[in-house]
């Protein structure tokens, strides 16, 4: 599946609300932040907190464009917590974190304006 990063691509096909619910997106704050070394491109491996429920997860994600790690940690964040694991170079992702893509392709993330409990799943 390619994701289309172009802000002017149409909306893609209608889902039912029960299609929405499969994707389970839960806020964490980001405790520990870290380049990932050997990455084919530049990338941080992230240790977030998801709460009790869900607890510490992984995640790698390619955002040193506009974040450094200091920045990060401490940080709220949005990401998908059932996605099967996926090995990103030497690093294991178990969770996808969440952004969006600016006019120059750097990722933003995607996080609540106000602090909310870790583990709040997006609806």
């Amino acid at each position: 599946m390619h994701l289309e990063h172009d802000p002017s691509a149409p909306a893609c096909p209608n889902i039912t609300f029960d299609d929405f619910l499969k994707v389970d997106i839960r806020v964490g704050t980001v405790v520990a932040a870290e380049v990932h070394e050997g990455a084919r491109k530049p990338s941080y491996k992230l240790l977030i907190d998801f709460g009790p429920g869900i607890g510490e997860r992984k995640s790698v994600g390619q955002l040193t464009a506009l974040y450094s790690p200091e920045e990060l940690v401490g940080r709220q964040v949005a990401a998908v917590v059932n996605f099967p694991e996926r090995q990103i170079g030497k690093a294991l992702s178990q969770v996808l974190t969440l952004g969006f893509s600016d006019d120059e392709g750097r990722v933003a993330l995607f996080s609540p304006d106000k602090t909310v409990p870790n583990g709040s799943r997006l609806f």
